[in-house]
C-alpha cells in the first residue's frame, strides 16, 4: 500500500529509497538502504533498522536523539503488521519486533506506524506472547 505512491513521490522531485530485499516491488527507486545506515534528513539523523516480516525488506526508522521510532508496517498498537500475503512471514516479524525493537528501544519510545494511531514500546512489549499465541 505504501509503494503505490512511488511514481507520484518521484514526480514531485523526491528521492525514493528501498532495501535490496524489496527493490523488485518498486517500479523505480533512487537509493538502496542498508541495515543500521545513518541518514541525514534536514537537521535530523535517522537510523535504519531492518525488521523483515511484513515484507522481506521491511525497515523502521529511529530518529537519533529523540524517542521516536517510525515502524512502517512492522508494529502497531495491539500487534504486528499484516503477514497474510506472499513473502510475508509471521515468525519473522515477531523475531524482528522482539530482537530489533523491544530489546533495543526503551519503554518510553514512541512508535509511529505507517497507519493509524501511535503507541509506545512499553505499551506493546508486554503483549508479545499473546500475539504469538493468537498467530497475528
Amino acid at each position: 500500500d505504501h509503494i503505490q505512491a512511488v511514481e507520484a513521490v518521484r514526480d514531485a522531485g523526491f528521492d525514493v529509497a528501498v532495501t535490496q530485499a524489496d527493490a523488485d516491488m518498486l517500479p523505480s527507486y533512487d537509493q538502496l538502504l542498508e541495515d543500521r545506515e545513518k541518514l541525514e534528513i534536514g537537521r535530523l539523523r535517522v537510523a535504519t533498522i531492518a525488521t523483515p516480516g511484513h515484507t522481506p525488506g521491511s525497515i523502521c526508522f529511529a530518529v537519533e536523539g529523540t524517542p521516536l521510532l517510525f515502524s512502517g508496517d512492522t508494529l502497531f498498537p495491539g500487534g504486528p503488521g499484516n503477514t497474510s500475503f506472499p513473502n510475508a512471514d509471521f515468525a519473522t516479524i515477531i523475531e524482528s519486533i522482539e530482537h530489533r525493537l523491544f530489546s533495543e528501544f526503551g519503554p518510553d519510545t514512541i512508535v509511529l506506524p505507517g497507519h493509524g494511531a501511535g503507541t509506545t514500546i512499553g505499551k506493546e512489549s508486554p503483549h508479545l506472547a499473546e500475539w504469538v499465541e493468537r498467530g497475528w
